[in-house]
């Protein structure tokens, strides 16, 4: 018995004269914990090069902010899934991150369908769903959702800036503008905001706009092609909304087939995934673009992005959708920097409501407020030159649908 008390007498006391811990070492202050990000996103399939972009654009500003001490001292950190554009799979990835993982915010993900299951989601769990890859109406109501802020100019923007250049300087008839678009959410909000603006362009009958389709996740696109090429009065200018691959099939095929239209994608089609399946073939390929060309380095945020992504990945290549990614975080950290303590979800929110007028070097005004969820309402177009998307100026449109009809 002397013994054991003996025993238990020594441990105690090398407990005491033990070296106590630091405080760096057993911190448990949640000031000092990382701030973690979520995103359930597109890392395989069809959208794949979306997503994997987008995601390296919001690391690319979030290292650049940890290799300056973080914000406040808080290392940034994000978890990325792959959903593989498939609304199936998102509604999981959400659950893992928000109840899991307790990420405080979601950024970018990529995709219509996509954001339609994540929403609900976030709304539930009172976490907001930031900067989605996504155009779509439905994350942009009137009052905003709270719980959704965007970055990005609407697809109704992209393709009313499409519509008013087709008609107003190339003078088309709205008969002569037709739709391709894939059969979805995603390709119903493209549809719904090119149509709106063909209304206030005096179109009373939607039914005088071809309008044909394709399903998501394949490239079975032969049929909505038969239908533009059998009709009555064939159209001068297409308007895409759809994923690359099937986009460039469809122009391949429209090309061999004697089509001599325009084609005019919004910003989701991917411009260098779509460059290089088309590589130089001789058509006119616009696609209207939600941030300035990546190239541009008179532009402070391009000049930065540049930076970043190559200290990120030094053989990585500027392009859209990390430009995109990279301006989506930044917009981000301008609200993160504002808290003072430990950034909560619902902090997050008022934080960005905060910001009102701000400016990261794009060249064009940006604003945040509780009834403006969206910062951008700038579009830039772009047009496929010698296999790559440059800046393009819409009063040119008239020369090319001149060309492309000889």
């Amino acid at each position: 018995m002397r013994s054991f008390t003996l025993i238990i007498f020594i441990a105690a006391l090398l407990v005491c004269l033990a070296p106590r811990p630091s405080v760096a070492a057993t911190d448990v202050d949640n000031s000092k914990q990382d701030i973690v990000l979520g995103m359930s996103t597109a890392l395989s399939g069809p959208a794949a090069d979306l997503g994997t972009q987008m995601k390296e654009g919001v690391l690319a500003g979030l290292e650049q902010a940890n290799r300056a001490g973080g914000v406040h001292g808080r290392h940034l950190r994000l978890i990325a899934l792959d959903d593989g554009y498939e609304p199936s799979r998102t509604a999981p990835n959400m659950r893992r991150l928000l109840q899991q993982e307790n990420v405080v915010v979601i950024i970018g993900n990529v995709g219509t369908p996509t954001a339609i299951a994540a929403i609900p989601i976030c709304d539930e769990q009172h976490a907001l769903f930031f900067a989605g890859f996504t155009g779509a109406g439905v994350l942009r109501r009137t009052p905003p959702d709270r719980y959704v802020i965007n970055y990005r100019a609407s697809y109704k923007e992209e393709t009313g800036a499409m519509i008013d250049a087709l008609i107003d300087r190339a003078h088309l008839k709205p008969r002569d503008i037709a739709f391709f678009t894939q059969r979805d959410a995603y390709g119903d909000a493209g549809y719904d905001g090119g149509i709106a603006a063909l209304k206030q362009h005096g179109l009373t009958d939607e039914n005088q706009v071809l309008h044909v389709q394709y399903e998501r996740n394949t490239l079975a696109v032969e049929n909505a092609l038969a239908t533009l090429l059998y009709a009555e009065h064939q159209p001068r200018a297409i308007i895409m909304v759809g994923a690359y691959r099937p986009c460039a099939k469809f122009i391949k095929l429209a090309r061999s087939a004697g089509l001599r239209s325009i084609f005019l994608n919004v910003s989701f089609v991917g411009s260098n995934s779509l460059a290089a399946e088309l590589g130089d073939m001789p058509a006119n390929v616009i696609v209207t673009q939600v941030v300035p060309y990546p190239l541009a380095t008179e532009l402070p945020i391009v000049r930065q992005y540049q930076s970043d992504l190559k200290d990120l990945d030094r053989f990585a290549t500027p392009n859209f959708s990390t430009l995109e990614g990279y301006i989506s975080c930044r917009a981000l950290l301008a609200a993160l920097d504002k808290i003072p303590g430990a950034p909560t979800r619902e902090g997050v929110i008022d934080a960005l409501n905060g910001l009102g007028n701000f400016d990261l070097g794009l060249g064009e005004p940006l604003h945040y407020g509780p009834d403006d969820h969206q910062a951008c309402h700038h579009i830039w177009p772009t047009i496929l030159h010698k296999g790559a998307f440059v800046p393009f100026d819409w009063q040119d449109i008239g020369d090319l649908l001149r060309e492309g009809a000889l």
